[in-house]
């Protein structure tokens, strides 16, 4: 795996993955020819009420068949040394199971307690056909610099809300490539809170009829934090459908960068598809960057559209929450919340998104 890696060691960076964030400064050392020693996170899994899984539902480590089955060949593009990088150094892959027709009463919650200075998980998702349910995967612990690659599936007629979130202060670099099977209905989240450093890639792909995802962002940013967020989707059966939106607050002297790729394929015939960035300044030092872009290779589309907007709090509702007895403080805390619940509230269940909320309430004090 290690030779894989070093095949793609070498980036450039004028490709659109690397133009914010590169790969050196992603890497854990800075040097891309370093593999350091890495240490295995701790994988729990349970209710988010505390009870164990359900039945149906395992986590344990993945067989050489699961990885040819569930595996995407760490293809990203221009962007293939990361999760190349990640699955090298991993000691073992893991895979989450949950099994054809499970119904989840209570959200599943998946936590991974990093440790030592290097931490690496490669994680393979294997979500069966008509699967209902809800699952947080909570990065938590105390490792410097976290990689964590997540790959698989999601089964036919599932509907699933998937949401991805770390709230450490340390660094991540984060590879997802999923991919919805026919009539899959999927939201996918993620919610980051105050990482020093974060380098996320993430890849969803529609290769089949009906399949419908929504992937919405909160990102939350502040002191000299560095978010960088890349985001593809691409449709390639008919009649696929597909939203992200992504809303940054950045406070400091931090900085985010969303860029998304929309790809419609030919034979995509009937898909729709959509991406929004919203970026928040909270300080004249803060920055912002939104790139969404659209690559379109069929004509009959029922629609494809992009936009991004940056701007400061809006001075007319600050002073409106000042009529109705709010200090400044107050109100300009309750619109950054209100700013970052409009996608938490769109990736699942009010007990999902109060248990989201109650994670990152506390950060909104930093910035």
């Amino acid at each position: 795996m290690s030779q894989i890696y070093l095949e793609h060691a070498a980036t450039d960076r004028a490709a659109h993955i690397w133009r914010y964030t590169t790969w050196e400064k992603a890497h854990p050392t800075g040097k891309v020819d370093d593999f350091p020693s890495s240490t295995s996170p701790k994988i729990s899994i349970s209710q988010i009420d505390g009870n164990p899984a359900p039945s149906g539902v395992s986590i344990g480590e993945a067989s050489t068949s699961d990885l040819e089955r569930l595996g995407h060949d760490l293809d990203f593009d221009d962007g293939t040394a990361a999760p190349t990088f990640i699955a090298a150094l991993a000691d073992s892959v893991s895979i989450l199971t949950i099994e054809d027709k499970t119904k989840l009463e209570s959200p599943l919650l998946i936590k991974i307690e990093t440790t030592g200075d290097i931490c690496s998980i490669r994680l393979l998702i294997d979500i069966g056909d008509q699967v209902e349910g809800e699952i947080i995967t909570l990065i938590e612990g105390n490792a410097n610099w976290t990689g964590i690659l997540r790959e698989g599936r999601y089964g036919q007629n599932s509907i699933v809300n998937d949401v991805v979130t770390q709230i450490t202060g340390q660094r991540l670099l984060r590879c997802d490539s999923l991919t919805l099977e026919r009539d899959a209905q999927i939201k996918a989240g993620t919610v980051n809170a105050s990482s020093s450093q974060a380098k996320i890639d993430i890849r969803h792909w529609l290769p089949e009829p009906g399949s419908s995802l929504k992937v919405n962002g909160s990102i939350l940013s502040s002191e000299d934090n560095k978010v960088d967020s890349h985001i593809e989707i691409s449709h390639t059966g008919r009649e696929t459908y597909s939203r992200l939106e992504w809303h940054s607050a950045c406070g400091g002297k931090s900085n985010t960068t969303g860029t998304g790729m929309l790809r419609i394929d030919a034979g995509a015939k009937g898909a729709d598809a959509g991406q929004l960035f919203h970026n928040l300044l909270l300080s004249e030092r803060a920055t912002a960057n939104s790139i969404p872009e659209l690559e379109v290779l069929e004509s009959e589309v029922v629609g494809c559209g992009h936009g991004t907007a940056n701007g400061p709090i809006d001075e007319q509702q600050l002073f409106y929450l000042s009529t109705r007895g709010f200090d400044e403080e107050q109100a300009r805390s309750a619109l950054i919340a209100a700013f970052l619940n409009a996608p938490l509230s769109d990736m699942g269940s009010q007990e999902l998104h109060g248990y989201l909320i109650q994670r990152i309430e506390n950060h909104l004090k930093t910035i």
